[in-house]
């Protein structure tokens, strides 16, 4: 029998003991490994979320107020109806002269406050002042004219008690007098409409407001020429307007209108700052139609305005319940 050589058992042994020892030592958990698999299963379900991460606005910070988007939906929550319009000044004024003249002088300028009767523009007055010193002086002739008629009607009347003159005699001197105080009368009235030309050289604001035109300028000849409507022809001076009186000018479906009636309460955000919300009012609906469109005119009268409205910006009207 052949016998094994000891050295080739003993490197057998040591193979297998030192391969169960790596085994031990790669099957032996790791600190180091621990915390490698836990990032590793932290992360994926952060790559594989469904809903993506949104960072707070710098302007509302978390755990402050809502921000627009948000807002909007809790506004529009309740509203029976949500239509976009544009805002208007209720009433525009446009200020033009009484008669045909030449502009002297305009005080303001586009956008500038007024206050009800400041004076904003100055016509040429030179015509009108030499009217009003022509008929200041035939009221002084007519007045003489009067008192010479007074004087011999006077004397008249005395010869005539004394039965010197006639009654005829008599009776033209008291017409002479009665002609001559109709004609100072009319001469006054001539004198009275030319001192009423005269004030009309000065043009005053009719309201407080702003300006929103300047449509002339110093020595452009205007008229009171002016055909209406909405902005038709016209020779006006200037256009005034009230901002704390604004309204929003809607069109609404036809198929909307059973949700509306006057004095419905309303609630206008403007589309540039859409945390912003103002009461409103239904204070307009349109008697007709537009056919081509298949809409009613609507305006909202704006409680409260501020300067964040401006006229011919685009809000959204909510009517509410």
């Amino acid at each position: 029998m052949k016998r094994r050589p000891g050295g080739s058992v003993k490197a057998i042994f040591l193979v297998v003991t030192l391969a169960l020892a790596a085994a031990a030592y790669f099957a032996w958990p790791k600190t180091g490994g621990e915390r490698r698999v836990v990032g590793a299963d932290t992360a994926k379900p952060a790559a594989t979320a469904s809903a993506p991460v949104v960072a707070p606005s710098p302007s509302h910070p978390a755990g402050g107020e809502s921000s627009p988007p948000a807002a909007e939906t809790v506004r529009g929550a309740n509203a029976l109806l949500t239509v976009s319009g544009y805002i208007i000044n209720r009433e525009r004024i446009e200020i033009s002269p009484r008669f045909q003249g030449v502009v002297a002088w305009i005080g303001v300028k586009k956008g500038d406050a007024v206050e009800k009767d400041q004076i904003v523009v100055r016509l040429d007055d030179a015509e009108q002042r030499a009217n009003v010193a022509q008929a200041e002086g035939r009221l002084a002739a007519a007045q003489v004219a009067l008192e010479r008629a007074e004087l011999a009607y006077r004397r008249i009347h005395d010869l005539f008690t004394q039965k010197v003159v006639s009654v005829d005699a008599e009776d033209e001197s008291r017409l002479a007098v009665a002609a001559a105080r109709a004609a100072a009368r009319e001469v006054q009235g001539q004198l009275d409409l030319a001192r009423t030309y005269l004030e009309w050289t000065v043009i005053k604001s009719p309201i407080s407001g702003v300006v929103l035109e300047k449509l002339a300028e110093p020595g452009e000849l205007v008229t009171p020429q002016s055909f209406g409507g909405t902005r038709g022809p016209s020779t006006a001076v200037l256009a005034v307007a009230d901002p704390r009186d604004l309204q929003v000018e809607l069109d609404v479906n036809e198929t909307d209108l059973a949700k509306i009636a006057l004095g419905d309460k309303c609630r206008v955000i403007p589309e540039a700052y859409p945390t912003k919300a103002y009461d409103g009012v239904v204070a307009e609906i349109s008697p007709e139609a537009n056919r081509q469109k298949g809409t009613l005119q609507i305006k909202v009268g704006i409680k409260s305005p501020d300067r964040f409205l401006t006229p011919s910006s685009p809000p959204r009207s909510e009517f509410l319940p």
